[in-house]
Order: structure tokens, then C-alpha cells, then sequence
């Protein structure tokens, strides 16, 4: 059984744990071993088994090569903890692993988790307001605007004002958005475009959208300064000034300007277990315990690295304005402080980018309920935020300017036609770029005359309308755009082809009805000089 990549979804720590037990049982190797005078079959040291698992674990792509050895001993006490394993007498439930020469072996079967039942989730996340039909008399408000499908039937009442025949329409003025429609706007979007880059039929698979807060996202979007780092308007959910000191310290390790460094030895030591202690007593990890499956889905992008790194920027804008300030803070100073070679060694048995995953993983993400492989996915997640932050945690513009462009598409004035089954508006506009003359002309071809093409030959075949209409609509067709006309009609001959006149078979004439009709000899005289 090779060990296979386990996508975003549902479930996917439990899916994980499943499949490294699968794979632990299978590969791992057995053997007789002699202990106290006695032979045991099929087991394995306790030090073979952090050996194997350690290399497995590293070579496979759910985990990656940053697990450490510690952590590969974490596991295993929670295999014997959940009777994966057991003692060669058949002991198991404690967490008394060690790296050492015990006996272990396998039980006749490894207990695996099962999949928790939720319930049937729904497969529409966007919540836009409804715009519904006024009753006769009301107020012309929520008019319902659909995307309008365009056939010949359509384009002529659109396109009939050439010709004299112009539809009734009327002006149609929406409803002011409340403070509540846009925020609903922003969280439909917000998650919509989650569940897009996740890849999944319903971001109800790994959230419990009720919990989402729209206002944390506009907060998260708008109230930040230059930097990008969000500005709170409870101050009471700062960090204290003394770890903010202490983040500034290493952070800015040799020079710190606004701090009077002692001068003994270990001092720098002193300040990162404070940092540490501080983020560690938080009764909940900074991306919220409701987002563990979310950003645990988001650990199956990381081979498409861009995809991860968008699927991150919106998850982290659901955060509370206070946990997301925090991560961001944290983040910055994790990422100065690995690349910092002025920096003394803060532990002696790890290394400063190692000794900053281990101390923070738990604090960053972790599950309510008790998930075996937590740490290791904590510490794989906090590896790539701390690889990527700086794109990470900074709001993404271009989904800011669509939503933004969508709320102001909803304020603007309609038109309504009558007797139309759709009403037409321009779909919200998105932002702009700027393109070259070669790309513009293709998209004018393409986007242009390819669809009025396609128009064109719909009114040439349909044979459900009379001739006499199919006429009508090709003329003016061909006076509004004459070029698409030209190239699918380019002689007189092309466009007569379309309309054969009828073989009318005449009746033969006889040949006395060609000449003039006879008349008797009539003598003249003649004149002889």
C-alpha cells in the first residue's frame, strides 16, 4: 500500500489517522526478539518502530520531511494509548512510550476511527436577497434580474428600435441595501469563493456557516493600516504591552531601540519562553477551534502552492479581528526570528526554525475534541504560514474589488422590458487590467463577433419562423453589423441560396402562338414607269 495524497474534504484528520495506521500495519517490520530468556514472535523494538514510522512519515506528502524524530515518539504513544499497539504482554492504554529497546507488537486489529455522521449539507452557500415581483400598486422594488440568455427571438425585441418597433420599458430602482444585505453579500462571497478553491460541492463539508461572522471579515478587510496588521477597536484585546515588547525584542534582535537589554547570558532565552507561555495559556487556539477542519482541508492544497496560499487568505479573514492581529504579529515575528543569523541559539537541542514550530503549533491549530495527529498537522500548516505570511495574511484586493463591484452592480438602476420572460442588466463588472493591442484584438473577435456568428446562423436555421420574418430579421441584422453579415453572406449569391425560389413549371406555348396570326395574300399593283 503506497502512501497517496489525502485531499481537501471532510473528515480529512480522521482520514489521515486511518490510512497511517493502515500503512503502519502493513510495512511495518516484524521479527522474533528474545527478551528475559524468552523468544517472541512477530514484534518489534520500540526504537525500530520510531525508525520506520519516522522515515514514513517523512517520505509521505501529507506530512512532509520537517517531522522530527519527537514527534514520530508523540505518535506512537498515542498508538499504544488507542491500542494500534501493544506491549508484548498485551498491555496498552497508557502513553508510556519511549525510545528505547521494549517490546511491541501488533493486537489482531487496530481499532480504526470512524466517520461522525452530519447532518445532509446544502448545496448552495451564496445567500444573495431576493428580488421579487412588486404586486399591483406597490413600490417597483426587488425586481428580479436574471443573466439573460440571449436567442433571435430576444435579440430582436432588443435590437427592433431600427425597424419602428420599440417595447415598453421602464426605469427600476432597487432597494437600498441595509448594512445587514452587505454583510450577508460579503460572507456569501467570501465563502463561495472558499469553497472554489477547496474544490468542494458545499463548504458546509468542513464549516458550520452559521459561525462565520460577516462583520469579523469586513473588519478583517477594512481596519488595518499600512502594514496590514488589523487595528481593534476593544483595546482590552491587545496584546500586553510586555509581550509586545518582548515579540519587538527578538523580533528586532541585535537593535532594539525601545528596549534596555540586560547584559547577562541567556537573556534572549528569557524572552522567548515568556512569548511562549503567553500564547500557550490562550483557551483557544488562534484559528478557532470551528475552522480546525477548514484549514486542515487547506493541508491537501499545499502541492499546489497557490491554491493554498488563496484557500489561506480567506479562511484567515473569518477569524475574530483579535485572533487574526495576533497570528499576524506572531507570524512576523516567527519568520524574522528563523531568518535571524545574528540571533543566539534559543535551545540547544533544536533549531531556532524547529524550536519555533514546536513551541507554536499548539496555539495556532488544534481540535476541541481530541485529534491524534494534531500535532503533526499543526506543524505542518505552521510551516508554510511561516514560508508564506507576508502574502498570506494580507487582504487579497482583487476579491475585495469584485465584492465591492457587485454591491455597487446591486444599486443600480434597471431596465424592464414588458413582455420579456427576463429582464436584462449587465452582469457585475470586475476589475480591470491593462491589456496589450494583440490580446485586445483577439478579445474583441472572440468575445464580439463569434457570438453574433452564432446568432446569426440560429436566425438562418430556424425554420419555425415564416420567411417573411426570417427576411426582416436578417436585414436588420445586416444593417447593425455588417461585417459579421458579409462573412457569413459574402456574395449576393451565399444569401440567395438561403430563400430558393420555387420551379414553377410553365406550359408549353404551340408554335403558331409564337408567330403572328395568318393572313390571306393581298396583291398590289405595281408601277411601270
Amino acid at each position: 500500500m503506497e502512501p497517496r495524497l489525502v485531499g481537501p474534504g471532510p473528515y480529512r484528520a480522521t482520514r489521515l489517522w486511518n490510512e497511517t495506521i493502515e500503512l503502519f500495519r502493513e510495512g511495518m517490520p516484524l521479527r522474533r526478539h528474545r527478551s528475559l530468556f524468552k523468544n517472541y514472535e512477530c514484534c518489534f523494538k520500540a526504537s525500530e518502530a520510531v525508525d520506520w514510522l519516522h522515515e514514513l512519515l517523512r517520505c509521505n506528502q501529507n506530512f512532509g520531511p520537517e517531522v522530527t524524530r519527537n514527534q514520530t515518539i508523540q505518535l506512537l504513544k498515542k498508538f499504544l494509548k488507542n491500542h494500534v499497539i501493544e506491549d508484548i504482554k498485551g498491555r496498552w492504554g497508557k502513553e508510556d512510550f519511549e525510545d528505547d529497546s521494549h517490546l511491541y507488537r501488533f493486537p489482531p486489529s487496530s481499532p480504526l476511527k470512524p466517520y461522525p455522521t452530519r447532518p445532509p449539507y446544502r448545496k448552495e452557500v451564496i445567500k444573495i436577497p431576493d428580488w421579487n415581483v412588486p404586486e399591483a400598486g406597490t413600490s417597483q422594488e426587488h425586481i428580479p434580474v436574471k443573466p439573460l440568455m440571449m436567442n433571435s427571438e430576444m435579440w430582436f425585441k432588443r435590437h427592433s428600435i431600427a425597424i419602428g418597433e420599440v417595447p415598453a420599458c421602464r426605469l427600476v430602482h432597487r432597494q437600498e441595501l441595509t448594512q445587514a444585505n452587505i454583510e450577508e453579500i460579503w460572507k456569501s462571497m467570501m465563502l463561495s469563493h472558499l469553497q472554489k478553491v477547496l474544490g468542494l460541492d458545499s463548504v458546509d463539508e468542513v464549516l458550520d456557516t452559521k459561525l462565520v461572522n460577516p462583520k469579523h471579515i469586513i473588519h478583517n478587510v477594512y481596519n488595518v493600516n499600512k502594514q496590514g496588521i488589523v487595528i481593534l477597536e476593544d483595546k482590552t484585546k491587545e496584546l500586553p504591552h510586555w509581550v509586545l515588547s518582548a515579540m519587538k525584542c527578538l523580533a528586532n534582535w541585535p537593535s532594539c531601540s525601545d528596549l534596555k537589554q540586560p547584559s547577562y547570558i541567556g537573556f534572549e532565552r528569557d524572552v522567548f519562553k515568556t512569548i511562549a507561555d503567553y500564547y500557550g495559556h490562550m483557551k483557544e487556539p488562534l484559528l478557532t477551534f470551528h475552522l480546525f477542519d477548514v484549514f486542515v482541508s487547506v493541508l491537501g492544497l499545499l502541492q499546489k502552492n497557490k491554491k493554498a496560499i488563496e484557500a489561506l487568505r480567506v479562511s484567515c479573514l473569518l477569524l475574530p479581528p483579535e485572533n487574526r492581529k495576533k497570528l499576524q504579529l506572531l507570524m512576523k515575528m516567527m519568520a524574522r526570528i528563523s531568518l535571524n543569523k545574528d540571533l543566539p541559539p534559543l535551545c540547544d537541542t533544536a533549531g531556532t526554525r524547529t524550536l519555533m514550530v514546536q513551541a507554536f503549533s499548539h496555539c495556532i491549530l488544534c481540535s476541541r475534541d481530541e485529534v491524534d495527529l494534531d500535532e503533526l498537522l499543526a506543524a505542518k500548516l505552521v510551516t508554510f504560514l511561516m514560508d508564506n505570511c507576508q502574502e498570506i495574511l494580507n487582504v487579497p484586493s482583487s476579491l475585495q474589488t469584485i465584492i465591492e463591484e457587485h454591491v455597487i452592480h446591486l444599486r443600480r438602476v434597471q431596465i424592464k422590458y414588458a413582455d420579456a420572460d427576463t429582464d436584462t442588466t449587465l452582469p457585475a463588472p470586475s476589475f480591470c487590467r491593462q491589456i496589450s493591442t494583440d490580446e485586445f484584438e483577439y478579445q474583441r473577435v472572440n468575445g464580439s463577433q463569434e457570438p453574433l456568428a452564432a446568432l446569426l446562423e440560429e436566425i438562418t436555421m430556424n425554420k419555425e419562423i415564416s420567411v417573411k420574418d426570417k427576411k426582416k430579421k436578417l436585414k436588420q441584422f445586416q444593417k447593425s453589423y455588417p461585417e459579421v453579415y458579409k462573412e457569413r453572406f459574402p456574395t449576393p449569391e451565399s444569401e440567395a441560396v438561403l430563400f430558393p425560389e420555387k420551379n414553377k413549371q410553365k406550359p408549353q406555348l404551340l408554335m403558331w402562338a409564337l408567330k403572328k396570326p395568318f393572313q390571306p395574300f393581298q396583291r398590289t399593283r405595281s408601277f411601270r414607269m
